[in-house]
């Protein structure tokens, strides 16, 4: 059910891929707002996802951009005005991928230049993104720019790997941009800490699943889905948190508050009594 919550606004969306994006499902809740909206990805996530088959559904724009070229981004901020007729009101980065990762490299063995892409692919993009939008004056005044994050970005997460290094970057440009932005354009910059989600790039980090699993059990409120974060999203989109910037805004049922709960620890006496019973058969 929709509310009308972004009616006659317009916004360009980054990371769509299929429908386990976090980025399709803020697509879709954006559009049933009542925005109208640009998505766009790299030519080679088009290809292998299905989001020229959503732009085709539903008639909106899809225009390829790498994210890590700024020549990418002025062409898709500029085509982008040119189809709306004018500036847009919103920005969602859903950008991230480590080749460490992928390649299972430890942190404590990583390639240098894996780290260099890593970096530049999911955290100094936000930045190209900003400057670009800037420099062309892109953004309407009392817009909304929206990055997704992580809790790595703050605590030690086991096998997050150089994604954590990638994420806390983006949380500081956030604030760093967020603060000239808002200044001297009234753009409001937030960063969204959101719960492990099971989408195509986190299912392919190692062990996910028992992260997925193991925050659900550590939430109060149970992880936050994708669809749950979409309506975050669109909430920092709209009009009601126009005095909200420079924020790390956490989005995970409770998980960053928390030190142990029930549930986990039940979990854990279990296995551990697993264990006991195991080495005494073994004795």
């Amino acid at each position: 059910m929709g509310y009308n919550l972004l009616k006659g606004k317009k916004g360009i969306i980054f990371g769509a891929l299929n429908e386990m994006s976090i980025a399709w499902k803020v697509a879709e809740r954006c559009l049933e707002e009542g925005a109208e909206i640009v998505l766009t990805n790299t030519p080679l996530s088009i290809r292998m996802g299905g989001v020229q088959e959503f732009a085709e559904k539903h008639h909106i724009p899809l225009i390829p951009a790498d994210a890590t070229s700024v020549e990418d981004l002025t062409n898709l901020l500029q085509e982008s005005m040119k189809h709306f007729g004018g500036k847009v009101d919103f920005i969602l980065h859903s950008i991230g991928m480590s080749l460490n990762v992928r390649k299972k490299r430890s942190y404590d063995d990583l390639d240098y230049d894996f780290l260099q892409k890593t970096l530049d692919i999911s955290a100094v993009s936000f930045h190209k993104v900003l400057q670009c939008a800037k420099q062309l004056d892109a953004i309407n005044e009392w817009g909304s720019v929206v990055a997704l994050s992580y809790v790595a970005a703050q605590r030690t997460m086991y096998e997050y790997n150089d994604m954590a290094d990638a994420k806390a970057m983006l949380e500081s440009i956030a604030r760093s941009f967020g603060y000239i932005y808002g200044r001297e354009k009234k753009v409001r910059i937030n960063t969204i800490s959101q719960s492990p989600t099971m989408t195509t790039a986190g299912s392919g980090i190692k062990g996910f699943d028992s992260l997925v699993d193991f925050a659900d059990r550590m939430s109060p409120l149970g992880n936050a889905s994708a669809d749950d974060c979409a309506n975050y999203c669109v909430c920092l989109f709209s009009d009601l948190t126009k005095k909200i910037t420079m924020q790390n805004l956490y989005h995970d049922g409770g998980f960053s508050s928390m030190g142990m709960s029930f549930r986990a620890m039940h979990q854990y006496n279990k296995s551990f009594d697993i264990e006991k019973s195991e080495a005494a058969g073994e004795e």
